[in-house]
């Protein structure tokens, strides 16, 4: 597989989009008909807690917390779209479910929200299944990803920040790693070996080294035909015509 694996297409816009802005439509929601949806997050170890491992990402506690999940979720899912759209559906399904779980067993007493699993999920799964590649487009995001969202490391720690849900984070970035390991990506462009770099390389069989002495003089230089040699220096035959023209000057 080559470059032409990566092609753009008006999903890898639409899809991102709609998924975020159905974020603000049910939030829209909740608030307009105040339906008090926070109540269906992750609950952790009670079976009423099990809806939220679905339900968790799509809630939010207010503006602001949306709004931050808002502009990662759309630039890691437009990541996800272009580079790796044969499993883009799977990793995020998938992310839900698993990260959600895994909240929902080491998750403190409290309602667990927000989409902020998900976007754990993406960064570390880009990150790592990039570097796994080896292959230089994809290790070129990896790094992109860490430039721009490698401090979002830090929360998955205890106690950095109160108010947030480190459990989830951790359960994203868990989830990501498992994910770059099992999910098979297409075989890229390989790097191409010289005859020189394989292991068991013998240079006294090389055609070309054999022209060459232990100190690096030709010793064997390649025989050029004469008859080559005026082929590629002779020129075709011109022919110039010139055309005089009396050239008249009035005072």
């Amino acid at each position: 597989m080559n470059d032409n694996h990566f092609k753009y297409s008006t999903s890898v816009i639409i899809l991102p989009f709609l998924l975020v802005l159905s974020l603000w439509i049910l939030f829209w929601v909740d608030i307009r008909f105040h339906l008090n949806l926070v109540q269906f997050g992750i609950n952790p170890r009670t079976f009423f807690g099990l809806i939220g491992i679905i339900c968790a990402p799509f809630l939010h506690g207010n503006l602001e917390h949306l709004y931050n999940n808002s502009i990662p979720l759309i630039v890691l899912l437009t990541a996800l779209r272009y580079f790796y759209r044969d499993i883009f559906f799977k990793v995020i399904l998938n992310g839900i479910v698993l990260s959600g779980f895994i909240t929902w067993v080491i998750g403190r007493e409290s309602i667990h929200i927000g989409a902020s699993s998900l976007i754990y999920v993406l960064a570390s799964f880009i990150f790592f299944k990039g570097i796994m590649t080896k292959y230089y487009r994809l290790v070129a995001l990896s790094l992109l990803v860490v430039l721009v969202y490698g401090s979002m490391i830090w929360y998955i720690f205890p106690n950095v920040k109160e108010g947030i849900s480190w459990e989830g984070h951790l359960a994203g970035l868990i989830t990501g790693f498992v994910f770059a390991l099992i999910y098979k990506t297409p075989e890229y462009r390989k790097i191409i070996k010289y005859d020189w770099e394989h292991p068991n390389y013998d240079p006294s069989e090389d055609k070309f080294m054999q022209r060459f002495d232990e100190n690096g003089n030709f010793v064997n230089p390649p025989v050029i035909e004469e008859e080559d040699v005026e082929k590629e220096t002779s020129l075709p035959e011109l022919n110039f015509i010139y055309h005089y023209k009396e050239n008249k000057i009035e005072e």
